[in-house]
C-alpha cells in the first residue's frame, strides 16, 4: 500500500488554523489589558475596558499576551515552511 507523500509533506489545514486562532486570541488579550493599563495610567479609568481593576494584572496579562503573540507568530511561520 503506497502513501501519498505530497499530503504528508504539505500537512493539513488544522495546525495553520489553530495558529491563526491563537494569534487572534493573543492579540485580543494584549490589546484589552494594555489598553486598560494605558487608560489607567493616563487617569481615564472610566473608559478602560476593565475599569483599571488591577495594575499588576494589567502588566502581567499584557506581558503574557505579548509572549503568546510571539509564540503563535513563530509557530505559524514554521508551519509555512
Amino acid at each position: 500500500m503506497r502513501v501519498d507523500t505530497a499530503i504528508i509533506r504539505r500537512g493539513s489545514f488544522m495546525p495553520k488554523a489553530l495558529c491563526i486562532i491563537s494569534l487572534v486570541v493573543a492579540v485580543l488579550v494584549f490589546v484589552v489589558f494594555f489598553l486598560d493599563l494605558l487608560l489607567r495610567l493616563f487617569g481615564m479609568s472610566n473608559f478602560a475596558p476593565l475599569q483599571g481593576a488591577s495594575l499588576v494584572m494589567d502588566v502581567a496579562y499584557s506581558a503574557f499576551g505579548a509572549i503568546l503573540i510571539y509564540l503563535a507568530w513563530t509557530t505559524y511561520r514554521e508551519q509555512l515552511r
